[in-house]
C-alpha cells in the first residue's frame, strides 16, 4: 500500500521540488513532541468545555501525527495543542510555534507563496450572515451598510474588491475572531458578517436564537481549506501528503467527515446535516493541493 500511496503522491504533482529550509522534522525529533495550531472555528477546530481540542480538522491532524510516528519511529511522540487566531496563525508557523494548522484555513495560490498546504479537506463558498428582519437578500443591497468580517481572512480582501468596483460605500470593520464577528450583528452594531458559509452555519446554529439569523447572497467565492505547514519542507509535507492520501484512498476520510457534519457534536450536540458537497467529492477523485486559483 505504502509504494501505491508513493506513486499515487508522484502521478497528482503534490510535491514540489524546492531547496529544503526548514527542518520540521529535525524539530519534532529534537523536542519529541509536535505542535498543532487550532483556532475556534467549529466544526473544524474548537476547544469544548475541559480545553480538549476536537474537530473535523483536528481528527484528520491527528491521522498526521499517527503517520509520523510510524515514519519517524517516534511511538511516544508527545502531541501539544496551541491557540492561534486569524492572524496569528500565520506567524505562529513561521516563528516555529506550532508545525501544522488545522482548522479552516483557505489553500490558494497567493497563499502558497508563503505557506505550505496539503489536498484540500473541505470546501466552502462565501455568503453572509443577517438579521432575518433585515431583509436583506445578495450582494447589491450593502449599499451604504456596516459590514463586519474577520481580519486577516480571505475574504476582507473580496469585500475591499466588490466595493470598489461597485462603489457600495460599504462601511467595513473587523473582528478578532468569528465570534466576535458575529456578535455584532447579533448586538446590531453590523449588518452583515461574510464569511465562509459553513463557518456562518455553525454559528448561527450555536446562537440562543438560530431563527433570528439567515445566511443569504450568491456565492461570492469557493474556498478551498488544508492543513497548513512550513513552506520549503518537502520531507515533512511528504509524510502529511501521503497520509492524506491514505486516508482519501482507503475512504476514511468519509467517515471522518461524516462524523462532524453529518451527527451530533459535542458539546451541545448540535447536528449540521452538511452531507459532502460535489466539489469537494470530485476533488477527492483527483488528490492535489494546487487548489484556489
Amino acid at each position: 500500500m505504502r509504494n501505491v500511496i508513493l506513486s499515487l503522491s508522484s502521478a497528482f504533482c503534490l510535491l514540489t521540488p524546492v531547496l529544503a529550509t526548514a527542518d520540521t522534522i529535525g524539530k519534532i525529533r529534537s523536542s519529541q513532541t509536535i505542535v498543532i495550531g487550532i483556532r475556534e472555528t467549529p466544526p473544524f477546530s474548537y476547544t469544548d468545555d475541559k480545553k480538549q481540542a476536537l474537530g473535523y480538522s483536528v481528527d484528520l491532524c491527528l491521522k498526521v501525527v499517527d503517520a509520523l510516528k510510524k515514519e519517524l519511529k517516534l511511538p511516544n511522540l508527545k502531541v501539544q495543542f496551541y491557540p492561534v487566531d486569524s492572524a496569528t496563525r500565520f506567524s505562529a508557523l513561521v516563528e516555529d510555534k506550532i508545525d501544522l494548522e488545522c482548522g479552516s484555513t483557505t489553500n490558494n495560490a497567493e497563499r502558497r507563496k508563503k505557506y505550505g498546504f496539503t489536498i484540500p479537506h473541505f470546501f466552502s463558498s462565501v455568503r453572509a450572515l443577517v438579521r432575518t428582519e433585515s431583509g436583506i437578500k445578495n450582494w447589491n443591497q450593502l449599499r451604504n451598510r456596516t459590514v463586519v468580517t474577520t481580519k486577516s481572512t480571505t475574504t476582507v480582501k473580496l469585500l475591499t474588491e466588490r466595493n470598489d468596483t461597485n462603489s457600495l460605500n460599504i462601511k467595513l470593520v473587523e473582528g478578532n475572531s468569528d465570534q466576535e464577528s458575529f456578535k455584532m450583528v447579533e448586538d446590531k452594531k453590523a449588518d452583515v458578517f461574510p464569511m465562509d458559509d459553513v463557518l456562518l452555519y455553525g454559528l448561527r446554529a450555536d446562537s440562543k436564537n438560530p431563527a433570528a439569523f439567515s445566511i443569504v447572497g450568491d456565492a461570492l467565492s469557493i474556498e478551498p481549506y488544508s492543513i497548513m505547514l512550513r513552506k520549503d519542507d518537502p520531507a515533512f509535507k511528504k509524510i502529511v501528503d501521503n497520509e492524506m492520501l491514505r486516508l482519501i484512498h482507503e475512504g476514511e476520510i468519509y467517515k471522518i467527515y461524516d462524523r462532524w457534519f453529518m451527527r451530533p457534536i459535542p458539546p451541545k450536540g448540535i447536528n449540521m446535516n452538511m452531507s459532502m458537497g460535489f466539489l469537494l467529492r470530485d476533488s477527492l477523485r483527483f488528490p492535489t493541493d494546487q487548489v484556489g486559483d
